[in-house]
Parts: C-alpha cells; sequence; structure tokens
C-alpha cells in the first residue's frame, strides 16, 4: 500500500509538473513577435497546430493574405520561395480539421482558414492555414445586425470587448477561432497596412517563424 501510495504522488507530481497552462505560440517576423495563447476547448485545432509547429511546419513561410481592416492570412506551404505574383491560397498538408466553432472574432483572435460553405458544408478548416484577425471597433447597432442575421446573441462582456478593440463579427458561426494574442498586436497593425497587389498579397514579401512557448 505504501508503494501504491508513493507512486500515485510521483505520478501526480509529473502530472502537475507538465500542466503548464494553454499551450502558446510564437509567430515572428521581421516587424515584431506575435504571442498567442491556443484554446484548450478547440484540441483538434490547438493539437494539429502545435503538432506542424514542432515539425517546423510554417517556417520560411508567406502572409499571402492581407487586408487592412480585416485580417492577415498565412500558413500556405505553397508560399515558401514563391515568385513573385504567384497564386497562392490553395494549399494545405492534405487534410482538413472538424469544424470547432463557437469563439468571437475579437481583433487578434487566431483562425482557422476554410474553403466556402458550397464545396464545404460541414465548414471543416485548412489543415494548415489561418488567419489573424484585425477589424475595427463595432457598434451597437452593428452588432445587432449580426445577431440577427445569424440567431444570436451576444453577452455584455463580448459586446463590450467589440466595441473597445473590434474585431470581425461577421465570422462568427462561420469559421473556427482556436486562440487569441497575448503580446504584439501592434505587429497585426504594421502588416495589414503593407502595400498589397493582385489577390490582395503583400508586394514585400513577409515571411514567419512560428515556436512552440510552453
Amino acid at each position: 500500500m505504501k508503494n501504491l501510495i508513493i507512486l500515485s504522488l510521483l505520478s501526480l507530481f509529473a502530472f502537475s509538473a507538465c500542466n503548464t497552462g494553454p499551450q502558446k505560440v510564437k509567430v515572428s517576423t521581421e516587424y515584431g513577435d506575435m504571442v498567442f495563447e491556443l484554446y484548450d476547448f478547440t484540441p483538434q485545432h490547438r493539437d494539429n497546430f502545435v503538432k506542424l509547429v514542432k515539425e517546423g511546419y510554417y517556417n520560411d513561410l508567406l502572409f499571402h493574405r492581407v487586408i487592412s481592416g480585416f485580417m492577415i492570412q498565412g500558413g500556405d506551404p505553397d508560399s515558401k520561395d514563391a515568385k513573385p505574383g504567384q497564386n497562392l491560397g490553395m494549399g494545405g498538408p492534405g487534410y482538413l480539421i472538424p469544424a470547432e466553432i463557437g469563439a468571437p472574432h475579437f481583433k487578434g483572435t487566431l483562425a482557422a482558414a476554410r474553403t466556402g460553405d458550397m464545396g464545404n458544408p460541414d465548414r471543416k478548416s485548412s489543415g494548415s492555414q489561418f488567419y489573424i484577425v484585425q477589424g475595427r471597433p463595432q457598434s451597437d447597432s452593428a452588432l445587432d445586425a449580426i445577431e440577427q442575421r445569424f440567431g444570436f446573441k451576444y453577452n455584455k462582456a463580448q459586446r463590450e470587448k467589440y466595441k473597445a478593440i473590434g474585431g470581425t463579427p461577421n465570422l462568427d458561426t462561420q469559421y473556427t477561432v482556436f486562440g487569441e494574442i497575448i503580446s504584439g498586436m501592434d505587429v497585426i497593425d504594421k502588416i495589414a497596412a503593407e502595400h498589397t497587389g493582385p489577390n490582395d498579397r503583400p508586394i514585400k514579401d513577409i515571411k514567419m517563424k512560428i515556436t512552440l512557448v510552453n
């Protein structure tokens, strides 16, 4: 019995040592670093993102689609060493992730890109492509319209956050949000301000490197 108790205590200690809170990732660019906390309530997206980061999948990929006031998008493997003017946005690891839709699109949230509803009625996410929300501050009337359009209600805290920091509420209930920024919000604005060409690709290549923080 004593040995069992000791073994249980050791197991509990080992679990506590590994349980350091939500997984964080750092997205490094020439404009600075962004650190994100991944949501535990979107485990399939979290685990897939961590797996790809560990493999170095995202390193030297581009933010290939940038729309000021909306979002910055990356994660297409075809963007690595892409030629100027090359059409990007269709690449991936060869699989999709089941939707885990629920969290709102506040500024600084990390969400999974996907193809449209016509060919993707289950709203499955790309296996690697993601976007970071910039958006704009929202008004109560704009949020009212979103609620009426999609048939749900924001709580008071969500409304206040949308009005204070902004986001893209028109994407709520449509795409999976699986993390949020905890430092480097200014980097989003710097990247979003870059000049773009056809298909919203930045004229100047904006490379990324993503690493695990804990």
